[in-house]
């Protein structure tokens, strides 16, 4: 039997179910563990919406931060980066649910809701956390340089 795509998948069946490979969704969407529902997107993709689309061949699933005239800016939950640009025609399907150890959790759910928004608000505070783990390893390499120049 012939692998189909995703575009394929969702024109067939109206949704695409698979797990998820990655950790740019983190940590809503954890990798090779839990499975990932999209549907065909009705209409534009709203803020919040997690929007599967399709890049320079790669298929990537990240959260609608913004909403714009003719297209959207986008970043995956556990990335520092925004992405721009990206238009209604790359997009294959929006997230319409997790199943995460067997239990399955809607977008429309109101704990998910709860988390999308206040993940994305809290980005400058996950982003200080990130430099301050980074902080020893590049302190530590700083150091280890000064250390061999000596020698």
């Amino acid at each position: 039997m012939a692998k189909r795509t995703f575009e394929e998948e969702i024109q067939q069946n109206g949704r695409l179910v698979y797990t998820n490979v990655g950790v740019s969704m983190l940590p809503l969407i954890r990798q090779h563990r839990d499975l990932v529902i999209v549907e065909k997107p009705k209409g534009r993709c709203k803020k919040y919406d997690v929007a599967l689309y399709k890049k320079n061949g790669r298929y990537i699933l990240h959260r609608v931060l913004e909403v714009r005239a003719d297209d959207y800016v986008i970043r995956g939950d556990n990335c520092l980066r925004k992405e721009y640009g990206i238009t209604d025609r790359q997009v294959i399907g929006v997230l319409s649910a997790v199943v995460r150890d067997g239990k399955t959790i809607p977008v429309g759910d109101w704990k998910y809701q709860v988390y999308s928004r206040l993940w994305h608000r809290i980005f400058w505070i996950r982003l200080a956390g990130y430099c301050l783990r980074a902080v020893p390893s590049w302190l530590g390499r700083k150091l280890k340089g000064r250390l061999s120049d000596r020698g």
